[in-house]
């Protein structure tokens, strides 16, 4: 595609904290520092070779992040798109790296709500990510953002396809299978399709199992020139493809409730790494609803629109599955500190290293890093390559 350079960048640190409590010692400014260090020393780099920085976060976040970690950075990205934030600045950071704006980019989020809700009652400088104010055809209805608006995509999808409960729960049970092989998991407990289904209902059809959790943590990932990359570590993460899509804002504003932005941005990355669905290894996919990894397999090309439910119930996510999907637990059962986006490219990242601190998929030379955020509302999908690829 024309503007699109393959594999001329590269992911060469990548670091992530959790813990199975589902908090974190250390929050504000010493988390982040902690965070963006460990992502740094993993790229053997030090944190004066950074200059270029990515954020998601309320106004001036940017600036703030810069200041706590001691940054100057030439190059500043703080779109804020919600979960699939970090995948955008990925395809952003690509952009400005082969532009000569910057040659090292750290891309850094951490969130404590849950630690925040014991110290504070609830987190510290929360706002309504879904602007209440416009919300005229849902808040008058009582919607509870966002679980009802991943309820009336899920409602949609049963009404028009014939999805069942039975099949998003089949996706929770998937994650809980992968997150009893990571230590850091906060739900390591095996659970089966009843469990989901007996759980309560938060808006139906979805069930407390349906949702992601609420834990702090912290992720980041350094990206830099493949030329560099080379330099640094002999297993660089190679940025093949990228490409990000929006909607809407609003889930009474969105086109067609069974399918996302996704459909869209998919595509486009697969199309600029010149791969197709076929080629990819391990797929780390935003699971904040069980919906919300069903309609992905379907807008990626992975299953057929309309045959998610049969695709995850015949052919499955787990480690016997020919599509590895979640490997870490994903925001169902590993960790959800807000936004979990950067999370899965650190863990596609780690799959194409053989290094994963949950399951590890064996000959990974091809993971993509799939974020949703808003209510369906924008997309990012990241195609990851090992020097095999090239």
């Amino acid at each position: 595609m024309s503007g699109w350079e393959r594999g001329a960048v590269a992911i060469v640190g990548a670091a992530d904290m959790a813990d199975a409590s589902g908090e974190l010692p250390v929050w504000g400014a010493p988390l982040l520092q902690h965070i963006a260090a460990d992502a740094v020393d993993d790229a053997a780099l030090a944190m004066s070779d950074v200059d270029g920085l990515a954020v998601a976060g309320g106004a001036m976040e940017g600036l703030r992040v810069a200041q706590e970690l001691g940054l100057e950075p030439n190059w500043l990205e703080s779109t804020h798109v919600g979960g699939s934030s970090f995948e955008v600045h990925v395809e952003h950071a690509a952009a400005a790296i082969n532009a000569g704006l910057c040659e090292t980019v750290l891309v850094v989020y951490a969130g404590t709500p849950r630690g925040d809700r014991r110290r504070w009652g609830i987190p510290r400088g929360s706002t309504d990510p879904y602007g209440i104010e416009y919300q005229e055809f849902e808040a008058p209805y009582g919607l509870r953002m966002p679980a009802s608006a991943y309820a009336l995509a899920a409602q949609r999808h049963m009404a028009v396809y014939g999805t069942t409960a039975e099949q998003l729960a089949e996706i929770a049970v998937s994650s809980r299978v992968w997150a009893a092989h990571n230590p850091r998991a906060r739900r390591q407990d095996p659970i089966t399709v009843d469990d989901v289904l007996g759980s309560p209902t938060i808006c139906g059809p979805l069930h407390l199992h349906d949702c992601c959790l609420v834990t702090d943590g912290a992720a980041a990932v350094v990206i830099t020139s493949a030329e560099r990359a080379r330099e640094l570590r002999d297993d660089a993460a190679f940025v093949l493809g990228a490409a990000s899509a929006q909607t809407h804002l609003l889930i009474h504003e969105m086109p067609d409730l069974t399918e996302t932005p996704g459909a869209r941005s998919g595509p486009l990355a697969f199309d600029r790494a010149e791969v197709r669905p076929d080629d990819v290894d391990v797929l780390q996919t935003y699971d904040s609803f069980t919906i919300t990894v069903l309609l992905a397999l379907e807008d990626l090309g992975f299953a057929k629109k309309g045959e998610g439910g049969g695709y995850v119930t015949d052919i499955g996510l787990g480690p016997e599955a020919p599509l590895p999907t979640n490997t870490s637990g994903g925001g169902l059962a590993y960790t959800h500190p807000g936004l979990f986006g950067l999370f899965l490219l650190v863990e596609a990242t780690r799959q194409l290293r053989g290094e994963s601190a949950g399951g590890i998929v064996p000959d990974v030379d091809v993971a993509v890093a799939h974020g949703v955020g808003g209510v369906l509302s924008a997309t990012g999908t990241v195609v990851l390559g090992s020097e095999a690829t090239r």
